[in-house]
């Protein structure tokens, strides 16, 4: 049984899988635009590069296609899966991984137009102004504005896009005074040889011994937490305690119809992952069996308010948690 295999024992390589063809699309890129380094890449539990070490981490599910099915069915979503997406995220990475391995981040041009690179970085804790025009847009969600870091690959990425005429996309714009930096820096260091070449790498697959059951358990239980004492008091205040008319619509009944709806649009907006979202949809399905609630209003006014509702509430309930 496929999820009862450790992690380590499924012997997966990004050579001879889909990935391969895209990390040699990714350096010939870099080629094209005349830089000598190649970042490498290796298979971990996400997309990632380790703390000013120049390695790119690509989920080990992207490596076969039984796995992405596998991460699809557990956690609703597969970050990567298609080539397009894919090669967002590791011109993305890349980013990151030229930063770390010329130290770019130590030069002063680049701390007076990206910031810091040492300050405080949570990226569930940013606030995006979605019409700012000092930042890229590349991954979705302004990613770029989350931290110094995340500003500066977002930015080569945008660079490093083939076809991308980013001096009239961006033309008026703060973000091209990046760009422009960008351009004059990826031209200085070309040709020379990085700085860093190599490291540490964060949870290679080869040393994940846990089972997949075991990964995907901790990895719901992380995304997927309880909360407690708000149920009742959330359904009460959308839904009736019994039919008010005759033939009103069960809210279980509805909130199986909308499933996929509420789980899209509250990850989105709220920036949570979608297993997260749908885990307390769920629950609350279950719930209201429990209590036999139905439908207050028409579906559109209850399908509005449930979502401000459980949007700000699971957002407060995040804030606190890491507040604790």
């Amino acid at each position: 049984m496929l999820l009862s295999t450790r992690i380590c024992d499924l012997g997966l390589r990004l050579a001879g899988s889909a990935l391969e063809a895209r990390i040699d699309r990714l350096h010939s890129e870099h080629t094209q635009k005349g830089l000598i380094f190649q970042p490498r890449c290796y298979l971990t539990t996400e997309w990632l590069c380790p703390d000013r070490i120049p390695w790119v981490g690509i989920p080990f599910c992207l490596a076969h296609s039984r796995l992405q099915d596998l991460e699809k069915a557990q956690m609703l979503e597969v970050e990567g899966d298609t080539e397009a997406t894919c090669m967002k995220l590791l011109r993305h990475e890349a980013g990151h991984a030229i930063n770390y391995a010329y130290r770019l981040y130590r030069r002063t041009r680049w701390r007076e137009l990206f910031g810091p690179i040492s300050l405080d970085y949570n990226v569930q804790e940013y606030f995006p102004r979605k019409y700012s025009r000092q930042f890229v847009e590349h991954l979705p969600e302004n990613y770029a504005q989350a931290h110094p870091d995340e500003d500066f690959a977002e930015t080569f990425a945008v660079w490093l896009t083939p076809g991308l005429d980013w001096q009239k996309r961006y033309r008026g714009r703060k973000a091209l005074k990046k760009l422009e930096y960008m351009d004059t820096l990826m031209k200085g260091i070309g040709s020379r040889a990085p700085i860093v070449a190599t490291g540490p790498k964060l949870w290679p697959v080869e040393r994940l011994r846990s089972t997949l059951q075991s990964y995907y358990r901790k990895k719901q239980r992380d995304l997927g937490d309880d909360y407690p004492g708000f149920y009742d008091e959330e359904l009460g205040r959308i839904f009736a305690l019994g039919a008010p008319s005759p033939g009103a619509l069960k809210a279980s009944a509805f909130l199986r119809k909308h499933r996929r709806f509420l789980t899209n649009q509250i990850a989105q907006t709220a920036r949570l992952k979608k297993y997260e979202v749908d885990s307390v949809i769920r629950r609350m399905y279950q719930r209201t069996r429990k209590l036999d609630l139905y439908l207050r209003d028409d579906e559109q006014k209850s399908l509005a308010h449930l979502s401000i509702s459980l949007t700000a509430h699971l957002y407060e309930q995040r804030q606190i948690q890491r507040s604790q």
